[in-house]
């Protein structure tokens, strides 16, 4: 067909489609299909709603990847937002590409796969470095801010981790609800508290049992038989029982008791 002859890019892959399809005659053409199409010929953005462990949402996406999630359940509310906010238009696409929905639903619940791709533009370097970084959290474990601004070689920065996590456009899937306070409280989330406690919850982090480590004054726990101190949600702290649980407050206790930093969460 010409739509495949002609290259990636640009208007023609649509402009080739559409004469294709002409040529079918009367044969019925999903809705889905243009939208879906103009997206991923990077017209304009498409769009698809889903349930999540916060409630429906938006999921937008183009030829560059997602581009934003937005919570809610009405399409018109959403389409004004995000005009509003990314200054392009949107179209509901109603059935996704199948390789883009299965990288979106591993982000949402876990499993091995290619990753989704994220349009980022518009993000200034710093943000993007903010971003990528969260991206690296794995599911069911959090970070506290201090973590990212150290990791991406900021590390009196962590005010403005907090707020270009406050501008993520694409939560849940760039999950900036992974990232809490050094105390163990949550702190803020753009769908507010409960909504990032239902999405700890829905991967198995306890945010009442952090807050109440947090009151203790523990911030990590240590393994005596390893001699390796871990973030309370690591992987590897959750293998320690409690006979060789050790909790600490602060890297210098931990350093100073004979431990070393855990080389996967990398507490310091």
């Amino acid at each position: 067909m010409a739509a495949e002859r002609e290259m990636d890019g640009g208007i023609g892959p649509a402009r080739a489609l559409v004469r294709d399809l002409r040529d079918l005659g009367g044969v019925a053409v999903p809705r889905a299909l243009l939208p879906n199409v103009l997206a991923l010929a990077g017209l304009v953005d498409a769009y698809w709603s889903l349930e999540t462990a916060i409630g429906p949402a938006f999921v937008a996406y183009n030829d560059a990847g997602i581009a934003a999630v937005m919570r809610g359940d009405d399409a018109a509310a959403f389409e004004e937002a995000f005009r509003a906010r990314f200054g392009r238009p949107v179209r509901a696409g109603a059935v996704p590409p199948a390789l883009l929905a299965r990288a979106v639903a591993r982000q949402l619940h876990g499993g091995k796969g290619a990753a989704a791709r994220f349009d980022l533009r518009g993000r200034c370097p710093f943000e993007r470095a903010v971003l990528e970084q969260t991206l690296r959290i794995p599911r069911g474990e959090v970070r506290p801010y201090a973590w990212i601004a150290r990791e991406i070689g900021r590390p009196g920065a962590v005010r403005a981790v907090g707020s270009a996590l406050g501008r993520n456009p694409i939560p849940l899937l760039i999950p900036c609800h992974r990232v809490v306070r050094s105390d163990g409280a949550s702190g803020d989330y753009v769908f507010g508290d409960a909504a990032k406690r239902a999405a700890l919850g829905a991967e198995g982090v306890e945010p009442d049992a952090l807050a109440a480590l947090g009151r203790a004054g523990v911030r990590y726990l240590g393994s005596d038989t390893t001699r390796v101190y871990c973030f309370p949600t690591c992987r590897n702290a959750r293998r320690i029982t409690p006979p060789h649980r050790v909790p600490f407050g602060s890297d210098a206790s931990a350093v100073a008791a004979g431990y070393r930093p855990c080389r996967v969460c990398r507490p310091a």
